[in-house]
């Protein structure tokens, strides 16, 4: 029997989640997109509640909680603000590599180090000329002796100014292509890693973006993460564990769109009565609700299926990707909704509607989903 029901413990983890996004995030996140600047602090107190990378097992250190819980908690957050919610949730998507992957070793010094202490982690795949095609990165691994030396820059890297470490994705022969990929995890202080600019970005701009230089950086062979041609595998199972969480952050801008949309649709008045009793604005909101259910219930099954043990490739992508356009589509909506005002920064949609753009980008663009959801189809069929 399926049951959509929350356990006693997720609607409490919710309520805090809910509560923290109210109290703390709501009430800077216009100034923090504005400065382009991400609150330390706010992390602190995220992390301090046990918000911020939640999936980290207890042996570790961590809750131990489940891929539920991550998306209930992420859609909270994105609620607020997808700019702060994305740099918090940022250490999961570094994290989960090493959780894939990662010897005891590795996963009792980095997973142990962000359950013990609020510190950042990034993850590093994405280059100037390998976006979408993840197979054709360029930054090169060599080895010397028994270590590891890394030449090349990372662009787009979430949390890249301040994180302690990084899980770096680079290949010992572009022309091999996924063939010849590799993952390391390299920390901050190693010589020869500097951090190039911050973007100045169109939404989302509350959360740290910036390019990480890496310039004959040696990783020592311990935090090797995965060896020559296993680094392609273990960046699409990280994405597969992921993509839900970006859903999931879809939900959270959808749900507040919706909301801010029905409460100035049942003040504002044309025509002498309540936009809310015009039916092109009835269809309008009707449609935000079905998108922001529909997107719902894919991330949970996707969660539920990564909680399972179960390949979850097709189904997280269904989530990102109806979920990122879904978003956007019920941002603008929400815009028009508003009118004029919805064009003006003084009110809350022109912000949500620059923060859902990056959905349709970020971990595999929404042509990218199609194209792993084609693939899916094909190969159940053979």
């Amino acid at each position: 029997m399926l049951d959509f029901e929350l356990t006693e413990e997720q609607q409490a983890l919710v309520s805090t989640a809910r509560q923290f996004t109210k109290d703390r995030i709501i009430p800077i996140a216009a100034e923090c997109d504005q400065h382009s600047k991400f609150p330390v602090d706010v992390f602190k107190q995220a992390w301090e509640l046990g918000l911020v990378t939640p999936g980290i097992e207890e042996k570790y250190g961590g809750a131990g909680m489940g891929e539920i819980d991550n998306v209930l908690i992420t859609e909270e957050l994105a609620y607020g603000c997808t700019g702060i919610q994305t740099s918090i949730t940022a250490n999961t998507l570094a994290a989960t590599p090493i959780m894939i992957a990662g010897n005891e070793d590795q996963k009792k010094k980095y997973l142990g180090m962000l359950a013990r202490e609020p510190v950042f982690a990034a993850y590093a795949i994405t280059e100037p000329g390998a976006g979408s095609d993840a197979a054709g990165i360029q930054c090169r691994a060599r080895k010397v002796g028994d270590d590891w030396v890394l030449n090349g820059q990372k662009c787009f890297i979430t949390n890249a100014s301040i994180a302690s470490w990084y899980v770096v994705f680079a290949t010992t022969n572009p022309e091999g292509r996924h063939k010849n990929i590799m993952a390391f995890i390299v920390d901050r202080e190693s010589p020869g890693l500097s951090i190039g600019k911050k973007e100045d970005k169109m939404g989302q701009r509350a959360s740290d973006t910036a390019t990480v230089i890496l310039e004959d950086v040696k990783v020592p062979a311990a935090n090797v993460l995965a060896g020559e041609g296993e680094g392609f595998k273990v960046a699409m199972q990280t994405f597969d564990r992921t993509r839900p969480d970006i859903g999931a952050g879809a939900c959270g801008i959808m749900r507040r769109a919706l909301e801010e949309s029905i409460r100035y649709a049942l003040e504002r008045k044309t025509f002498g009565t309540a936009i809310a009793n015009h039916q092109a604005v009835q269809f309008m909101i009707a449609e935000m609700a079905i998108k922001y259910e529909a997107t719902r219930l894919m991330v949970h099954k996707a969660a539920w299926m990564i909680d399972k043990g179960s390949r979850n490739s097709i189904v997280a992508s269904y989530s990102k990707a109806f979920g990122a356009d879904a978003a956007m589509q019920v941002a603008t909506d929400a815009v028009q909704v508003f009118g004029g005002n919805g064009f003006m920064k003084e009110y809350p949609v022109e912000k949500l509607m620059r923060d859902a753009k990056v959905l349709q980008i970020y971990e595999g663009t929404s042509q990218v989903q199609r194209m792993v959801i084609a693939k899916n189809l094909f190969a159940m069929f053979k």
